[in-house]
């Protein structure tokens, strides 16, 4: 049995395959600094991840978690605590202070100056921690340290760097900042702080493990502080990481409820939903949907929303947005509008006829009439003349022009004039002759003969 214990241990003791401890310790102190190519590095990587975040590309963001310094100075500050070396310690809590105003700096300006301000995915993603991102960082934490402790470091330094995923909380944090939005500021850097503060404590419990040596040996009463504060820290970092953890849990739980709520009520009754909108963070809570074509009325909405209480959706109200109906209706009003529209042209259209008809006469009736009540006459012509009255209203008075093979004498002339009176139905006309042209005369005598 003990046998079998030893071979168990053997398989997964971390001392084999181990890089000497020194060597090590240089590697880790030497990468602390941040100074000409790392600082420039940084400055880039912050730059990119900005870039990936503001345009919402995932792969620029894990390009610029993989060429990030940000793990080394975490990493450094992890080891001086776990040996003990308060140099080591200080230094790479120096380094990671000015790496952070550096990020924040250029984050802030990047954002300040670019014409995209809207929030995209990756960007909310980074200001709401929870518990699982502590358990991201302190084992990413776990794989980072041990794979700087081997002779053969491999493939996870990279896979560390995009989970525990410094710089995209940095780069969050300086939009909060670029936009004075405070609560994204303050979310981003508690991500930022939680995955600093567990990637250190991993680093802490593997230098123990591994037993790396002391600089400074110290007594129980100060050993027992230094795991006092880290006790103290972790539980500063993880009982908010419950709190929000636990609220993400009740959201998808809820979410989870309202979907088969959905399933249920309308998908498997085969109506299909073109619109879905779940307000959890408001109360009551909002469930908004459209359908395809399926209407309800008012006593249906009420009794599915009689039903939420069925699937314990407590404090909701469902919203059937029936777009469709109001779209309906403004076509209806758009079409009786045109209608009115329509109407009021064909008034208008009417009322301008009924004006042109008074101007407007019948010539040729008009001269085949008089061509047999008075033979001379050989042509007509008819226009209406405006003019004033003594109220200043316009009165409408037409004006004849006639042709005539013969002199008419005044007789003659009052009957021209009271019959056209009669047929225009006028009080008032007009009458002028005009001479007739050499071709009129010529064919009037054509036509007598």
């Amino acid at each position: 049995m003990k046998d079998e214990i030893n071979k168990v241990l053997n398989f997964v003791d971390l001392h084999k395959g181990e890089e000497d401890k020194k060597k090590v310790v240089e590697n880790i102190t030497s990468a602390v600094s941040f100074r000409g190519s790392n600082l420039w590095i940084l400055a880039c990587a912050i730059l990119i991840a900005s870039v990936g975040l503001n345009v919402n590309s995932t792969a620029v963001v894990i390009g610029a978690m993989l060429i990030s310094p940000l793990m080394g100075p975490i990493v450094g500050a992890g080891f001086g605590l776990g040996m003990y070396d308060t140099d080591l310690l200080k230094k790479g809590l120096k380094n990671l202070l000015i790496a952070t105003i550096v990020s924040l700096t250029i984050s802030t300006l990047y954002f300040y100056i670019s014409p995209f301000k809207e929030a995209e995915s990756e960007l909310l993603s980074r200001t709401s921690p929870n518990i699982y991102d502590i358990l991201i960082a302190f084992f990413g934490g776990l794989v980072g340290v041990i794979a700087f402790t081997r002779v053969e470091k491999g493939n996870p330094i990279p896979g560390v760097a995009i989970a525990t995923a410094l710089m995209p909380p940095l780069c969050t944090a300086g939009y909060g900042l670029a936009l004075g939005n405070i609560s994204y500021f303050l979310g981003a850097m508690y991500l930022y702080t939680i995955n600093c503060v567990f990637i250190c404590i991993a680093t802490f419990i593997i230098v123990k493990y591994l037993k790396y040596p002391q600089k400074e040996q110290l007594n129980e009463t100060r050993k027992k502080q230094v795991k006092y504060g880290i006790s103290i820290l972790i539980l500063l970092m993880i009982v908010p990481s419950i709190y929000f953890a636990y609220q993400l849990f009740i959201q998808k739980s809820y979410n989870s409820r309202t979907e088969n709520f959905i399933k249920q009520e309308f998908t498997d009754n085969d109506y299909p939903i073109i619109y879905k909108n779940i307000k959890y963070n408001q109360s009551p809570k909002r469930i908004e949907l459209a359908f395809l074509s399926k209407k309800f009325n008012q006593t249906e909405i009420k009794d599915l929303n009689k039903r939420l209480i069925d699937y314990n959706l407590l404090n909701t109200q469902l919203i059937i947005k029936q777009d469709t109906f109001n779209i309906g209706n403004d076509i209806l009003n758009k079409i009786n509008s045109s209608r009115d529209m329509v109407d009021k042209k064909d008034i208008i259209i009417n009322k301008l006829r009924s004006q042109l008809s008074s101007y407007q006469f019948n010539n040729d009736l008009i001269i085949k009439e008089s061509e047999v009540l008075f033979p001379s006459v050989s042509n007509l012509s008819i226009g209406n003349y405006t003019i004033k009255d003594k109220d200043k209203k316009d009165v409408i008075i037409p004006i004849v022009l006639y042709q005539s093979t013969e002199t008419m004498d005044n007789e003659k002339a009052k009957r021209l004039k009271d019959w056209l009176k009669i047929r225009l139905a006028k009080d008032s006309v007009e009458i002028y002759r005009q001479p007739l042209s050499p071709i009129s005369k010529i064919t009037k005598a054509k036509q007598k003969k």
